[in-house]
């Protein structure tokens, strides 16, 4: 039910940001506080079995639910930044993405030894952003312990990229 009234919000963009590229626009779902609300407690409802320490979010649009599955489920959330975005001193990762590459970081004293990490973001493609934040959660000491995404790209596969990390892989909207 929540993954037809997902599909049927989200917008589609042929060749955006280029030729090839057909981009998931999830903004409309802020537009819409009853169904952000829903996403909200669907992601909680099948996180909290995970016993998660704290998630981490990668900007941007990672940002957009993270701290608020993180409020309901009591417990921290950290922000994954692009490079250069983070005062203080930070673990860094550069990763190849679907149309360029790309640098994010983390700041050191933000997640403690042996932390359980949910690594959430907006959208799992070919897992580039995933893993390189998976790495950084590992830099920190703290381990990934699962993903969840708001839109998976099956067709891409990048499921068995993450399993070697995490086979607990949600996600509330598959194409």
């Amino acid at each position: 039910m929540m993954e037809a009234e997902l599909k049927r919000v989200i917008r589609d963009f042929p060749d955006y940001p280029k030729p090839g590229i057909v981009f998931k626009d999830i903004s409309p779902i802020l537009m819409d506080m009853q169904l952000y609300g829903e996403v909200i407690a669907a992601f909680a409802k099948r996180i909290q079995p995970l016993n998660i320490d704290v998630i981490v979010g990668v900007e941007s649009r990672g940002f957009w639910f993270g701290p608020a599955i993180a409020q309901l489920l009591n417990i921290p959330f950290v922000p994954i930044r692009k490079k250069g975005k983070l005062p203080g001193d930070t673990f860094s990762k550069s990763y190849d993405l679907e149309y360029g590459s790309a640098t994010i970081e983390v700041q050191k004293n933000c997640l403690k030894k042996n932390a359980r990490v949910l690594i959430h973001d907006d959208l799992l493609a070919s897992g580039g952003t995933a893993k390189a934040t998976a790495d950084l959660v590992y830099l920190a000491g703290a381990k990934p312990v699962g993903f969840a995404f708001l839109v998976n790209l099956t067709f891409l596969n990048a499921e068995a990229e993450l399993d070697s990390i995490s086979n607990n892989i949600i996600s509330l909207v598959n194409y």
